[in-house]
């Protein structure tokens, strides 16, 4: 037997309940709500009275119980507050700069512009954000140097634990959709000029050095003139790293793009140790000699002493890697000796030798090709009993955590094309794709899920208000253990 009852309660309210019973004791009680006045108390009644029905159909419906729903607002606030949480706990709020910090998340939830973020806000229940707001928040970030206490917050997270003792360096190009470069005497002093793009691409662009840790984590974010040499970069970035942190020794890894004498005799005049992937313009003199009367096997290792004092490179000979070099380099005979044949119109190819009076195929070049297929060099001055050659190989390999920082920050964050067209402008928006990326690497560390994957899950967990007979009452999204596994991982320290 079930039926509804009123209670009084001791702050003069009347509590309606659907009471359930079985041989004259209650099994089971469900508190509808208290009212407080006589439209709360016909509210209250009607659902204890639907409660009661359930799926049953009425044989006299009361139409005078109808019940009148709409619903005035769904945000997703879970999804706010979980990305809130995590902002406040890698130690941003210290900026405590509201604005910045919306901005930041609304970059992770929808990387749009940053007039459009006042959408993306809009929609996650932040409804104070102006266009003029935003402005003078991004004066504020360089003003106060917003990028410089990051940096700080981001190291103290990143060197919880074991400490740091080897980062991660590379580059990456930021073109602009303008078609004008900067003057040198303008504003922005030759900010965004044409130079060597990653992406191929002729628009303007600047220069981006990003410093890691082993978890692609971010350290250290720079930007430079866009016709800057790569090779020019690394040192001003790791300078500014160790005078920022006190730091005495580190190891840096980067690829062969940073590999120039200067380079290196700097970083170990200045203390530091390095890995860096050595260029192979030429077949080296030891990999020669055992060539002569032996072949490679697959994982095989040969070192090399340099003439500086405590440098040394380690060859290894991959077959997997050999394989696929031997695939290009056959594609590439291919297009050279079409050309040759006459039947492309193609004028250049790796293999191609082209004088006044013929083309023919470079077999020098193709020889040295396939004598270096496989083989991968890393230079070195880590001593020996400090890391192994196999230790050092897995450390260069490493850098894709950085390579897969740029890759997050282009495409998930969209940190690319830079509408902005002054340099401050600019390096505030750099900043807020700098602390936005710390977010999303600690969001997949932790729940072991994409960026994407992690907010299409949190999203369409809406609260929000109904309104029922003119009362209005919040409503909370039902939260799977699903979410709630996910929820407890992102408050789970490193």
């Amino acid at each position: 037997m079930a039926y509804v009852r009123k209670v009084p309660t001791a702050s003069g309210a009347t509590a309606v309940q659907v009471v359930h019973k079985s041989h004259g004791e209650v099994i089971k009680l469900e508190h509808i709500g208290s009212a407080h006045n006589e439209a709360d108390l016909k509210t209250l009644l009607s659902l204890a009275k639907q409660r009661l029905q359930g799926n049953q159909l009425a044989i006299f419906p009361n139409k005078q119980d109808h019940l009148h729903i709409y619903q005035r607002r769904s945000v997703p606030l879970l999804l706010y507050g979980c990305l809130k949480d995590l902002y406040c706990q890698l130690g941003f709020d210290e900026l405590d700069d509201k604005i910045f910090a919306n901005l930041v998340i609304a970059r992770i939830v929808e990387p749009t512009s940053k007039l459009d973020s006042i959408r993306v806000l809009s929609d996650l229940g932040i409804d104070d954000l102006r266009n003029t707001t935003i402005h003078r928040c991004l004066q504020r970030v360089v003003v106060n140097n917003y990028r410089d206490k990051l940096a700080k917050l981001c190291f103290s997270h990143a060197s919880q634990g074991a400490g740091i003792t080897l980062v991660l360096y590379d580059v990456t190009t930021l073109y602009f959709e303008v078609q004008k470069e900067d003057e040198d005497d303008s504003d922005n002093k030759g900010y965004r000029k044409p130079g060597m793009s990653k992406e191929r691409r002729l628009e303007p662009q600047i220069i981006v050095g990003l410093l890691v840790d082993q978890n692609g984590f971010p350290l250290e974010l720079h930007s430079f003139e866009g016709n800057k040499a790569e090779t020019k970069t690394i040192l001003p970035v790791i300078e500014e790293f160790k005078k920022r942190h006190g730091l005495l020794g580190l190891t840096v890894v980067a690829d062969a793009g940073m590999l120039s004498q200067a380079n290196l005799e700097a970083l170990a005049q200045a203390g530091y140790t390095y890995i860096v992937g050595s260029r192979m313009n030429k077949i080296p003199y030891d990999i020669a000699e055992y060539q002569k009367t032996k072949e490679l096997t697959d994982n095989q290792i040969i070192t090399s002493k340099t003439a500086i004092s405590g440098q040394r490179i380690i060859y290894q000979y991959r077959e997997k890697r050999a394989a696929l070099d031997r695939r290009n380099i056959e594609k590439q005979i291919e297009k050279a000796r079409k050309i040759v044949d006459g039947t492309t119109v193609a004028k250049k190819a790796k293999f191609l030798s082209v004088t006044t009076k013929q083309k023919t195929l470079n077999q020098a070049l193709i020889d040295k090709a396939k004598a270096l297929a496989g083989i991968k060099g890393y230079v070195t001055n880590l001593p020996t009993k400090e890391a192994s050659n196999n230790k050092v190989i897995a450390y260069y390999h490493e850098l894709w955590h950085v390579e897969q920082s740029f890759r997050m920050s282009k495409s998930d964050l969209k940190a690319r094309p830079i509408f902005h067209r002054k340099r401050d402008a600019i390096e505030a928006h750099l900043t807020v794709v700098m602390a936005a990326l710390a977010m999303q690497r600690v969001i997949e560390k932790r729940t072991k899920l994409s960026k994407k994957k992690f907010i299409n899950t949190l999203k369409p967990l809406h609260s929000g208000l109904i309104v029922i007979n003119g009362i209005t009452y919040p409503t909370e999204p039902e939260i799977s253990k699903e979410i709630q596994q996910i929820i407890k991982a992102l408050k789970t320290r490193d």
